[in-house]
């Protein structure tokens, strides 16, 4: 059962981590501005998730104590939510992307976020209502959250993912600050040289 709300929790943290990567394609220079800004304040946030996915995994790998790893959980829930809610607010101050229907793609990218945000408020939510006296109760609960993680993480990415593509994207990839911590600027297989 752990291991699944591990796995689940990692699935979770792909919709962020997707804004990693690099581009050589040459873009336009309001379109590269648009991105840094964004960029510079999503890297701090994407820190506190992986950080707080980390601490989780952790905590789900110890056997602990059902008490510790609410705690633990509900913390992190809570880290990731703030975290959404920060980039949705880092989005939404940038502006629309001088990009064609970027307005669009701005206002769905943010609304994406405050939901993401809304939806780890939720899991805390339910974490903390958890019953930590009885092991098997727990359990069972735990599995529960795990389910909801798992819809948070396989539901509707499409407006992240039009943020990231075309022009945006290609900006938003050259930026250190979009790049998931710990991540070279080395080019993936597939991405094209």
């Amino acid at each position: 059962m752990n291991k699944k709300f591990a796995a689940a929790l990692s699935g979770g943290a792909v919709l962020v981590m997707a804004l990693s990567g690099c581009s050589d394609d040459e873009s336009d220079n309001e379109v590269d501005d648009w991105a840094k800004t964004v960029c510079d304040q999503v890297q701090p946030q994407l820190k506190k998730i992986s950080d707080a996915n980390a601490s989780i995994q952790k905590q789900t790998a110890d056997n602990s104590k059902p008490a510790d790893v609410q705690r633990t959980d509900s913390q992190a829930f809570q880290q990731i939510s703030d975290a959404y809610k920060a980039m949705g607010t880092a989005v939404d101050k940038a502006g629309a992307p001088p990009v064609e229907d970027g307005e669009t793609t701005q206002k769905e990218a943010v609304k994406e976020l405050n939901d993401s945000s809304a939806a780890y408020a939720d899991l805390r939510k339910q974490v903390d209502g958890l019953d930590t006296s009885d092991q098997a109760k727990f359990a069972d609960g735990l599995k529960g959250v795990a389910d909801e993680l798992s819809k948070i993480s396989k539901s509707g990415d499409q407006a992240l993912q039009k943020l990231q593509s075309g022009e945006v994207g290609k900006a938003m990839a050259k930026q250190p600050g979009c790049q998931k911590p710990g991540a070279s600027n080395t080019a993936s297989p597939d991405a094209k040289a």
